[in-house]
């Protein structure tokens, strides 16, 4: 059941009118996929990733990106891979449950509209975890959502 809370469609950030990377969000982790350029070895990819900072590219040349994350991760779960055409960077949250509006400090926000949807299913994704003999792929909030970090003494741990 919790695969029906999974994000329907990843989040595309846009910049001169070329897709910079995709990226999707869970309660406890943010995945960013980056298409790769053809013709280069997968072995000339890297990809840095420290607590508040991501920084990844084509060995020898300029970092494709270099920025800060909007929110602290953990380095030692946080991983990147090579799918296909696609670079997959995994941060695991450092605070789960917490919405980020985007993967990088300024870069491709959610409007508030997107960031509110996004609040909700991680809402939805929190009461399923607790709560696994229940469905909650159907249920809606009305009104606003309250924090999935928080809301009734916070997420649960072990």
């Amino acid at each position: 059941m919790a695969e029906k809370l999974a994000p329907e469609k990843r989040h595309c950030f846009i910049h001169n009118g070329q897709t910079v990377f995709e990226w999707d969000q869970t309660l406890e982790e943010v995945n960013i996929y980056i298409n790769l350029p053809p013709n280069v070895h997968p072995k000339q990819f890297y990809c840095k990733i420290q607590s508040k900072h991501l920084e990844l590219g084509i060995k020898g040349n300029p970092p494709y990106l270099n920025h800060e994350l909007s929110c602290p991760v953990k380095t030692d779960s946080s991983f990147w891979t090579l799918e296909d055409d696609t670079m997959h960077v995994t941060l695991q949250k450092r605070d789960k449950g917490q919405t980020w509006s985007s993967p990088i400090v300024g870069q491709g926000q959610l409007d508030p509209y997107s960031s509110d949807i996004e609040q909700k299913r991680l809402m939805l994704q929190r009461f399923q975890e607790e709560n696994p003999g229940f469905d909650f792929s159907q249920a809606q909030f009305t009104g606003s959502c309250p924090d999935p970090r928080t809301f009734m003494g916070g997420i649960r741990t072990g």
